[in-house]
């Protein structure tokens, strides 16, 4: 998203929502009447940052709520409730949830559900490969971004954390069980960190397991290495078993992310149920300012946010309509979280060094990095096009998209603040930006626009972990 834009959206929303975004005070009044038989859903709900609690518990109850969390640093509550009539009670442009969206969608919307990490466009699904003693040769995208070099140097430090905010992690596989952090994991999908084992750790889906192997993978018996095999990892889980990353998961997310400070995350999604959040439109105005401000106060906390530039092959400033939702798209819509500023966007390339079929592209493209494509093929015994990670059952596998590029510049930055710690987000991004290998529009252009180094599909260029560490 241009500058223009991200600056519009937040000024857009206030304009929209005005002075609603302040709970009434508390007053004697008879009780609601409340729906108590229909199946409850979760909102995200708009207030004044630092609202008192109970004024929030109040209105929630007398509107018919219940509150599942409240972050009082950014004003977001998430509530419960099961009327049809909650959102209106509250406010269109201070409630919405994603949930009732999926169950109940508009009578328009041509795919009311989708999964997140798997769209249209990717072809994420997991080619399987046999154990080898040394699967080294199959990792053509740790040698495009020369990370078997910056490991003799330095594999990052444990002092690092990087959150991988996705479907959850494999504890058990043999190349993540050292890097993975219990004590700073958490599942998010009701909107409140929950720390139980069981609510961080994947179920439907190795798709987190596969980015966190990118990030920091170590498994010295078959060869295998992430980018930043020395940092820690945190799974925070924000992918439900039906493969969606609602709004409420991905504010709890960012939330546990600033509050542990994580010097890194990666997001390797974008927030559904919708593919673009619009300021102007009801609901959307309020999942686009909850997320904006869960982003912003993680970054403000010395977290640096790296996000998946998109799967379905087009310019998102570009764009006129939501591929999933009937509404239009206009300058104030953007895909989350990658279109908040001071995120990091990364495209997708391939064995050959150009961009993946499938990879969004953009002025905010800021980055680019090995996401693979089935059409860039290596020679023999180096892989399938995709890059190779780890997936359930302490097995390997690869995948393509630019979900997998994302980790690699996660990984890269892991490394970059291992080496400068404390170092804040904006002054990582431009080392991640000005370390990076210059990629030439060549015969892409008129598409590509831009000089080599600072074009829309590349970024600044291909991600260099040695550069990093050197």
């Amino acid at each position: 998203m241009s500058r223009i834009r991200r600056l519009l959206v937040p000024a857009l929303v206030a304009a929209a929502a005005g002075s609603v975004f302040a709970a009434p005070s508390a007053s004697a009044a008879p009780a609601p009447q409340c729906d108590t038989a229909s199946a409850p859903f979760n909102y995200v709900v708009l207030y004044n940052p630092r609202t008192p609690e109970r004024k929030v518990d109040s209105e929630l109850r007398a509107k018919c709520g219940e509150k599942v969390a409240y972050y009082p640093e950014i004003g977001v509550a998430v509530a419960s409730s099961r009327n049809a009539d909650f959102q209106a009670k509250i406010g269109v442009f201070r409630a919405y949830s994603g949930g009732r969206d999926v169950a109940f969608p508009p009578a328009a919307t041509a795919r009311a559900t989708r999964s997140a990490v798997v769209d249209t466009k990717e072809n994420e699904e997991t080619t399987s490969v046999a154990v080898e003693e040394d699967l080294s040769a199959q990792q053509w995208d740790m040698r495009a971004i020369q990370a078997p070099e910056a490991n003799k140097i330095s594999g990052g430090s444990s002092s690092v954390t990087v959150g991988v905010l996705d479907s959850g992690i494999e504890p058990t596989h043999p190349a993540l069980k050292a890097a993975l952090d219990p004590n700073v994991s958490a599942g998010c999908n009701s909107g409140a960190p929950d720390t139980t084992p069981a609510a961080w750790a994947p179920t439907t889906s190795d798709h987190g397991t596969h980015v966190a192997g990118t990030i920091a993978g170590k498994d010295a018996s078959r060869g295998f290495t992430g980018v930043a095999p020395g940092v820690k990892l945190a799974s925070v889980k924000v992918v439900n078993d039906d493969g969606l990353i609602l709004p409420e998961a991905a504010v709890c997310g960012f939330m546990w992310a600033a509050k542990h400070r994580f010097p890194v995350t990666n997001n390797s999604y974008y927030i559904d149920p919708g593919m673009f959040y619009c300021a102007k439109e009801p609901g959307d105005a309020a999942a686009f300012e909850a997320v904006r401000r869960a982003v912003t106060y993680s970054t403000g906390r010395g977290v640096l946010n790296v996000a998946a530039a998109g799967n379905s092959g087009f310019d998102p400033d570009k764009q006129t309509t939501d591929p999933n939702r009937p509404h239009p798209v206009d300058e104030s819509c953007g895909i989350l979280p990658k279109a908040i500023d001071g995120v990091v966007n990364v495209s997708a390339i391939g064995y050959a060094g150009t961009k993946s079929s499938y990879s969004n592209y953009g002025d905010d493209v800021s980055v680019t990095a090995p996401g693979g494509d089935r059409a860039q093929l290596q020679p023999a015994g180096q892989g399938v096009g995709c890059p190779l990670s780890t997936i359930f059952n302490g097995g390997y596998g690869a995948k393509c998209g630019t979900s997998m590029a994302s980790p690699h510049a996660a990984g890269v930055a892991a490394l970059l603040a291992s080496r400068y710690r404390h170092a804040p987000p904006r002054l990582l991004t431009w080392l991640l930006e000005h370390q990076a290998d210059e990629v030439p529009c060549g015969t892409a252009a008129p598409v590509c626009e831009g000089p080599a180094k600072d074009n829309s599909y590349y970024g600044h260029g291909r991600v260099n972990a040695l550069d990093a560490v050197k």
